[in-house]
């Protein structure tokens, strides 16, 4: 393999998966052919990047320019951010069409998104409808109106001009505790999004490294744009035993009376979800492509229900941080949540 220099532009870095995947892209074999420039909003978390080898920007994705200038000068791109912004996604792509009329080589865009929830709003069951990511004609019958899916539209239609070559990866559930030396230093946020925020309101990656690797030894062996979609999910799971699991906990340490799940009242939701009814939609899939080029999950639904006790100890504990009037990292603080499909 060339030991040519990688410049790899990297779009959420301080978030919970992109934390983990650039974690894992440092402790890389390679590692020390890969050039990072992260584009980050913090200024004290950009000299912590820099100090562990990460070049950092201090910006916002908001501005256009800078990031069309950051992809223009990027191999490859890993957007582990804001995957609804069609404008976002459109400077990218002008700066990776100019690194292509430059180069004559198409730049690579690893992106993270999922576009396969319902809109059941947690009053119907899963439909029977399981989409294949081994299966673009499938996939290319979600509607527009679906979340994420305006993007995902940007970005294969640029695949197919020939001008970049696009990858995607759908995590399903993302869950546990945020760990590795970006925790550590304080630029990655700890929590993810579905559990933490239910509970406090009751009070998903090896694939990436395989695509990585892959599409470093040779970009057109993997599929890619319309074909490019890779689902990371391994089993299917009930959002009731969710529930179910952080009652009990909550019971054992004396937080609740029952551990039954009930439903959230209107005010519930508004209050602590911002008014979205997303984590009551049902999305399946089969991670057919994944495991074909050899992704092989370990983790089930039983190791998610594992997770869920440590979370709740480790969120009460931020919560009795901000009750003395500590500094601490509030949760989801880099991601916004979910408006309803």
């Amino acid at each position: 393999m060339s030991t040519q220099q990688t410049k790899i532009f990297y779009m959420g870095a301080t978030g919970f998966i992109g934390g983990a995947v650039l974690n894992r892209l440092l402790e890389h074999p390679d590692a020390s052919t890969f050039a990072f420039t992260a584009l980050v909003r913090s200024s004290l978390k950009a000299s912590k990047l820099e100090a562990i080898g990460v070049k950092a920007v201090v910006g916002s994705l908001k501005d256009e320019p800078l990031v069309e200038s950051l992809a223009a000068d990027a191999d490859m791109i890993i957007s582990m951010a804001d995957c609804d912004d069609v404008d976002i996604a459109k400077s990218y792509l002008r700066g990776m069409k100019k690194c292509f009329e430059v180069t004559g080589k198409a730049p690579i865009l690893l992106h993270t998104v999922g576009v396969l929830a319902d809109n059941s709003a947690g009053f119907y069951n899963a439909s029977a409808t399981i989409y294949n990511d081994a299966d673009p004609d499938q996939i290319e019958t979600l509607a527009i109106t679906q979340q994420h899916r305006t993007v995902d539209i940007e970005l294969v239609k640029a695949d197919k001009e020939g001008y970049m070559k696009a990858y995607l990866v759908l995590p399903s559930m993302i869950y546990g505790l945020g760990q590795g030396c970006l925790v550590d230093l304080g630029i990655q946020n700890q929590f993810s999004i579905q559990i933490p925020q239910i509970i406090q309101a009751s009070l998903a990656r090896d694939l990436y490294i395989i695509l990585f690797n892959l599409i470093r030894q040779n970009p057109d062996s993997v599929a890619h744009g319309r074909e490019g979609f890779y689902f990371g999910i391994a089993s299917e799971y009930n959002l009731y035993d969710v529930g179910k699991a952080i009652g009990e906990k909550l019971v054992s340490l004396g937080r609740a009376t029952t551990s039954e799940p009930t439903t959230f009242t209107d005010e519930e939701i508004n209050l602590h979800f911002g008014g979205s009814t997303f984590w009551g939609t049902n999305s399946r899939g089969l991670s057919t492509r994944s495991k074909s080029i050899g992704w092989n999950p370990k983790k089930t639904a039983k190791d998610l229900a594992a997770s869920i006790g440590p979370e709740v100890d480790a969120i009460l504990q931020l919560n009795a941080a901000r009750e003395r009037g500590e500094s601490a990292q509030p949760i989801n603080a880099y991601i916004p949540i979910p408006q309803a499909a």
